[in-house]
Formats: structure tokens, C-alpha cells, sequence
């Protein structure tokens, strides 16, 4: 499926959701636009998908699924708001980043540090420190990413945020979860995603970076999950399952966490 395949596709979800251009991105030389899918409610939750072309589960999750996600947040009282595809380049041409190979793209946040005798501002803390003498929103970037930042901007704090990604270095079908804070609500959620695909525990993930017994890691990267937890939204996650894995498996896996996190929005503070 191509991106204009795809466009035209989400489009038509418009009779369940408001389904609207927000923002444009000029990439390669090609104009494309970042599209969002809206239902209101008492309660928000965000999701977003699609930050690496080639990671085409979540797009193609959202696509699929969109009027059951709705019907699911209508009962619960929660409204959505849903990026599906937020690098419409890269999906196209099946890249990491965009078109115009600009990286990285999922960056939305610089965290003020000692290092040495001085401060500096740098886009990730060391795996396992969460403690900053600051942090700022990051605003540059690929166009993908000024185009989100923009929106962001705008978007009231919502009470659970959801990234769907994919792995395409971890060899083996598998999924896992980079979240913050308390770790229970996801428990339930890793449970029944391991009956689908398995936990991929205690996996070396990329260099030096390895999910936990449990297979979740936390790691305060300047990623869009890491900037609405230090906005103050109590429940974060970014999703992963492996490219390796089968498409339906992922899907299913994708919907597990979609629905939990609608079931956590809804939820009393």
C-alpha cells in the first residue's frame, strides 16, 4: 500500500471520527500532510504511529480498526486523538525516516545536565537516570517532526498517551514496551500480549540496551512518550512489536494496548 492508497483509505473513516489535515510537510520536493483523527470525550487519549516508514503495523492497525476503537472510547467517555501516520514520506518509500533520510525524527525534547563543570542541554539521559536539572520542548528537526511539534503545542495534556512502533533489528517475533512510572496497569496488558506474540525478555534491544525480566524498559530519550511524561500524563508507553513478527499478530498485539490504554484513560486519578 502506498501512502495515497493509504490517505484515501483513513479518509473514509470520516463518518465515525473527525478525520482532518492538520499540518503539511514538504519533503523531497513532495508535499504531504499530517492527518488526525479526533472523537471527543471526557477523558484523552492520544496515539500516535507511523514515526518509521518502515514499522507498518500501527498504520495499518489504525486503518483497520479505527470504528472499533471508537465505539470502545464512546462507551468509556474518552475522546481521541489520533496521528495514524506521522511520517507519510517514509511509509511511501518503506524508510526509517523521510524521503530525504532526515533523522532522528521521533525527538521532541532536550534535558539540561551536568557534565563536567558546566550545564548542557543533550536529546537523552543515560539509561537508568530519570533526574534533570531541566528539560525544554525541542521544536527543530525533520519536517515530520516540526509538523508534530506544532500540534503538540496546542494539544491539552492527555490522561494516557500510546506510540506504536516496530523493531526491525530484534531477529526473532516478539514484542516489548518502553514505559514510566508505575509498571502495574501494563502488567495485565503483557499478559495477553504474550499469548499472541512473546515477551521479549531480557533482550538486548540496541547497543547496550536491553528489556527487563519483564520485558519493558525505561529510558528517558526525548521521544513523544517521554515529553507527555514530563508533561504530567500518568500513563506512557511506546510499543513494540518485531517486524519479523506476522502482520495479524501484531495487529492483535497493537489492539491489546490500544483498548487497555482507552480502559486507563477512562480510569478515576
Amino acid at each position: 500500500m502506498k501512502w495515497a492508497e493509504y490517505d484515501a483509505a483513513f479518509r473514509r473513516w470520516g463518518a465515525v471520527a473527525q478525520v482532518e489535515t492538520v499540518d503539511e510537510m514538504k519533503v523531497a520536493g513532495r508535499t504531504y500532510p499530517l492527518m488526525r483523527a479526533q472523537t471527543d470525550g471526557a477523558h484523552d487519549l492520544l496515539v500516535t504511529a507511523g514515526f518509521h516508514g518502515d514499522e507498518t503495523a500501527g498504520p495499518l492497525t489504525l486503518l483497520a480498526h479505527l470504528p472499533d476503537l471508537v465505539a470502545r472510547a464512546r462507551r468509556c467517555r474518552v475522546g481521541l486523538t489520533i496521528f495514524p501516520c506521522v511520517n507519510p514520506s517514509g511509509f511511501e518509500v518503506r524508510t526509517r525516516y523521510n524521503e530525504a533520510q532526515e533523522a532522528p525524527n521521533n525527538d521532541f525534547l532536550r534535558y539540561e545536565v551536568v557534565q563536567g563543570q558546566t550545564k548542557a542541554w543533550v536529546d537523552q539521559l543515560p539509561h537508568g537516570q530519570s533526574a534533570c536539572l531541566g528539560w525544554r520542548p525541542f521544536l527543530e528537526g525533520p519536517a515530520e517532526t516540526q509538523a508534530m511539534a506544532r500540534q503538540l503545542a496546542a494539544l491539552p495534556t492527555p490522561r494516557a498517551m500510546l506510540d506504536l512502533h516496530q523493531d526491525p533489528w530484534l531477529a526473532k517475533t516478539g514484542c516489548y514496551a518502553y514505559v514510566f512510572g508505575d509498571r502495574d496497569p501494563f502488567r495485565t496488558l503483557l499478559t495477553r500480549s504474550d499469548d499472541v506474540l512473546p515477551l521479549a525478555r531480557d533482550a538486548e534491544v540496541d547497543d547496550d540496551l536491553f528489556s527487563d525480566a519483564e520485558a519493558l524498559i525505561e529510558l528517558h530519550d526525548g521521544s513523544i512518550t517521554d515529553l507527555f511524561w514530563r508533561r504530567g500524563t500518568p500513563w506512557v508507553a511506546t510499543l513494540e512489536t518485531t517486524t519479523v513478527s506476522p502482520a495479524p499478530a501484531c495487529s492483535r498485539v497493537n489492539m491489546i494496548w490500544l483498548e487497555g490504554f482507552i480502559d486507563l484513560a477512562a480510569r478515576r486519578l
